[in-house]
């Protein structure tokens, strides 16, 4: 529908493309239905995930990754959003390789990073508390030191991948007394400790191939260790130094679900036949695919300025939460116009419009609420 090429592609990437398109299309697309179901996909495919070179591409190889930079996992997220796809979470897989990466020591990155690009360990991040969602500050999981261990006692919900995960990030409280500067991030390799559960997996109104689950600590017990970086308290500094990164892949992802619901309900306008003529040949039809392509192109063209900063390592928090307010608030938009154009039709979930629809609501709460983003922006004013 356009000649235009992202700036930041070269042929490497396109050849990187390809391949994560073939893995999607043959690996992923065939099992959605199946795991939307499920509501969760199956284990293995993280492992092949792993095997093809499509987690932690961004990882320098000395850490076992695939050694890209940002663009690629741009492209990741562009096959899976370009192809309707939120089942497998491989963002924030990601993410977690990134705070791993940008805050752990050498020794938890050489322990931990590889075993995640094979699949072997799959990413969460535990935020998010029953009372404690969008303001951190208000975290009360406790996670105490008692010589060489932290014990660990709380609960969490809403964690992503959090069925299958075997390496979770815990923002809890190391120290109760200290406000913000009281947070830590503990690394918890879940298999087979003690005192750990995962709850139930909850059943959303979209996404629902994407497990996001309940977490339970009861006096678990890790090593003295698995504190994410060299000292305690640092925890909300890491996180708030980390959410650039992952307000761009959500939003990366966005523009791809845009841009493929556009083309699905282009092509769905010029075949569907209406009082004599295609649905396409309306005066109402073009104008509103007319705004919907703008809307879609001023996307892309922000969301390609964003990677290209990302992987300069010059993208500021301001821009990010601009982009991820702005992206997932015209995806939201979007997605209603183009399920509109399919009537009755739009709303089963025979057709991909419709999971587009539901799939795209969350992109405004999770990463940080559209609230949150509108309060980052105003103050830099």
């Amino acid at each position: 529908m356009t000649d235009y090429k992202s700036p930041w592609m070269d042929d490497e990437l396109e050849m990187f493309r390809d391949a994560a398109r073939r893995f999607v299309e043959n690996e992923i697309v065939p099992n959605d239905t199946r795991w939307r179901e499920q509501h969760h996909v199956d284990r293995e495919i993280w492992n092949k995930a792993g095997e093809v070179g499509l987690l932690c591409t961004d990882i320098p190889a000395d850490y076992g990754g695939v050694g890209g930079d940002a663009r690629h996992e741009a492209v990741v997220a562009e096959e899976m959003g370009g192809h309707g796809i939120t089942s497998l979470g491989h963002t924030v897989h990601s993410i977690v390789a990134h705070y791993l990466l940008n805050h752990g020591t050498e020794e938890q990155k050489h322990r931990w990073l590889p075993r995640m690009a094979t699949g072997e360990l799959v990413g969460a991040i535990a935020m998010t508390e029953p009372g404690a969602g969008s303001d951190l500050k208000a975290v009360k999981m406790r996670a105490i030191r008692e010589g060489g261990e932290y014990v660990l006692n709380g609960s969490k919900t809403f964690i992503s991948n959090g069925l299958h995960a075997g390496l979770v990030g815990v923002v809890a409280r190391t120290d109760p007394d200290a406000g913000s500067k009281g947070i830590s991030i503990i690394m918890v390799e879940t298999p087979g400790l003690a005192g750990y559960r995962v709850g139930r997996v909850l059943d959303k109104i979209g996404q629902n191939g994407w497990d996001t689950a309940e977490m339970f600590f009861d006096d678990c017990r890790v090593p003295a260790d698995c504190l994410l970086g060299p000292v305690e308290g640092q925890g909300f500094v890491q996180l708030m130094r980390d959410l650039p990164y992952e307000r761009a892949l959500l939003a990366v992802g966005g523009v791809a679900a845009m841009e493929y619901a556009l083309r699905l309900t282009v092509e769905y306008a010029r075949s569907r036949k209406l009082f004599g003529q295609t649905l396409l040949e309306m005066q109402n039809t073009r104008f509103k695919l007319a705004e919907v392509k703008a809307q879609v192109h001023v996307a892309r063209l922000f969301i390609d300025d964003c990677i290209g900063k990302l992987a300069a390592g010059k993208l500021d928090t301001v821009t990010a939460s601009m982009a991820k307010l702005w992206i997932t608030e015209a995806q939201c938009r979007v997605m209603d116009e183009c399920l509109q154009l399919f009537g009755g039709y739009g709303y089963t979930t025979e057709y991909p419009i419709a999971k587009l629809y539901v799939d795209a609501r969350v992109q405004r709460i999770y990463g940080g609420a559209s609230e949150v983003m509108k309060e980052i922006v105003a103050r830099s004013l």
